[in-house]
């Protein structure tokens, strides 16, 4: 499965390449391949409108809130443990510890992570995927990419994206239908957590791929401008503490 995931990246970059470009006086020059985004974006929301959303709906009003809780916890743990690796790589101690903390205390006293007992010692949690961590050491972003099912990315997070899919400890568990099942879980979950916002965007955003698209452009650029800015501190050995928590 990771090794299908990983070349069904390469082939949505190839499909775009393939696309075409947009052209015209109003086309974003982070965006030369829209007419194909807009395409994906279509086809994500009618994925998202007959499937992922009804089917997370329920999920939310079905679920007690103290287990969706645990869910949570759980798929955060595991998240913690690619945080920590792309801390390290990034050469952010004081995040690498934290991470690597947060996991070793959630897995050995949090019933494998369905309790988030570190955040009640006060261990901080700071997400950081690859894509941020290609950023951090100069690799461009490249054109904005929507993928398919999961969403807006680029072509440099969705290479970040294929390596942590490479990784991912669910992907590699023996039992087909244990893997199956919290891969499913884990979707179903990130979706219901994604309600209030997807009615916000929706009521809000008279272009919702425009929108969407602008979004997550700034946040990814300010998300790695803090990285390099902390980079910069640490080379002049300055106390500089601004992270992308």
């Amino acid at each position: 499965m990771p090794s299908i995931l990983g070349r069904s990246m390469v082939g949505v970059v190839l499909v775009a390449f393939m696309s075409g470009c947009a052209s015209g006086p109003n086309a974003n020059p982070q965006d030369p391949l829209e007419p194909f985004n807009r395409d994906m974006s279509v086809f994500n929301e009618s994925v998202d409108s007959m499937v992922l959303k009804p089917v997370a709906t329920v999920y939310r009003d079905a679920t007690p809130d103290l287990v969706r809780t645990g869910v949570s916890n759980f798929f955060s743990n595991l998240g913690d443990v690619w945080s920590f690796i792309n801390a390290a790589l990034q050469l952010r101690p004081r995040e690498a510890s934290e991470n690597f903390l947060r996991v070793g205390v959630n897995t050995a006293f949090g019933l494998g992570g369905v309790l988030d007992v570190a955040s009640e010692m006060g261990i901080e949690r700071t997400r950081l995927d690859f894509g941020q961590t290609l950023g951090r050491w100069g690799v461009p972003s490249g054109p904005y990419l929507v993928l398919p099912i999961f969403g807006p990315s680029s072509f440099r997070d969705a290479a970040g994206f294929g390596v942590e899919t490479q990784g991912d400890l669910i992907q590699r568990l023996d039992s087909v239908s244990t893997r199956n099942s919290l891969i499913v879980l884990r979707a179903v979950e990130t979706r219901a957590n994604l309600l209030r916002a997807t009615s916000m965007l929706e009521g809000a955003a008279l272009d919702k791929y425009s929108f969407t698209r602008d979004v997550y452009l700034r946040r990814r650029q300010s998300q790695i401008e803090d990285l390099i800015d902390l980079g910069i501190g640490v080379r002049n050995g300055s106390e500089d503490t601004q992270d992308s928590k």
